[in-house]
């Protein structure tokens, strides 16, 4: 009778201990607080900046396209960026290779640093500098390999591309369909590489005051990484060992149903 007295014991206390290691609201919802925060402010608003290796489509154009034409690079056919019907997928398209030292090589302009500036510096001055030979000219451009890395506790780790040219933290996260449950929200850690450097950087989406950060938007090729939870920690390492557990309790279970046994 001690044995399932003890048992008796024992099953709430681990009940008790169950209930107390489920997560918390507060370790699981998003934006925690936004309901208090004041507007955000218009100057956070985030352009990404061109780096070294971007692979950037300038067009320019003019009223009369022969006028336009010795400063568009021969066009080639290259698959638009999200895009899975190939037919549909393919575009016309002018690219430059920024190189490692952050520059391109412009017809007639000859070399042009562009490494360090945002999309709509670079066409004011592509603009001002073309308006010496071209009247009015009009400059597209944009930044056609911009992708970002999701790794580690979400459903679907990738590497996605970006067709617009900016993406927030939350919709890269949405891209590989949100955290698993065994994701830490609290401590999101987002690698950004900016003209060489690498910065680490973590990100608690729990708290709606992250909105105001500068790692809310992400910029071309950042890494981000969603840690393991406790319980995800905890999991992988008693599961190697599961059958020893296993075999070991059912030994124990033996032995007590014996001296159960032996003792009637």
């Amino acid at each position: 009778m001690k044995y399932f007295s003890l048992l008796h014991k024992t099953v709430p206390l681990f009940l008790v201990l169950f209930f107390f290691s489920c997560a918390s609201r507060k370790d699981v919802v998003y934006y925690q607080g936004i309901d208090g925060m004041a507007p955000a402010d218009k100057s956070n608003s985030y352009e990404i900046k061109i780096q070294p290796d971007d692979l950037l489509m300038i067009i320019v154009s003019a009223e009369d396209p022969e006028i336009a034409a010795p400063f568009n690079l021969k066009s080639i056919s290259v698959q638009t960026p999200g895009k899975l019907d190939a037919a549909a997928g393919l575009q016309t398209m002018q690219l430059y290779l920024v190189d490692s030292n952050g520059s391109i090589e412009f017809p007639v302009l000859g070399k042009l640093k562009v490494s360090g500036l945002i999309r709509s510096e670079v066409m004011k001055m592509l603009q001002d500098k073309i308006a010496v030979y071209i009247k009015n000219p009009i400059i597209n451009l944009r930044i056609m390999n911009f992708k970002v890395s999701v790794q580690g506790e979400v459903n679907v780790p990738g590497t996605f591309p970006v067709a617009s040219d900016r993406i927030t933290l939350i919709e890269a996260l949405t891209l590989a369909k949100d955290l698993t449950i065994y994701g830490k929200r609290n401590n999101i850690l987002v690698i950004r590489e900016i003209d060489g450097v690498k910065s680490y950087n973590r990100v608690d989406i729990t708290k709606a005051e992250f909105i105001n950060s500068p790692f809310y938007y992400l910029a071309q090729n950042d890494v981000v990484y969603v840690e393991p939870n406790k319980t995800k920690i905890n999991g992988a390492a008693i599961g190697p060992n599961t059958g020893v557990i296993i075999s070991i309790t059912s030994i124990l279970i033996t032995l007590i149903t014996l001296i159960i046994t032996t003792t009637k």
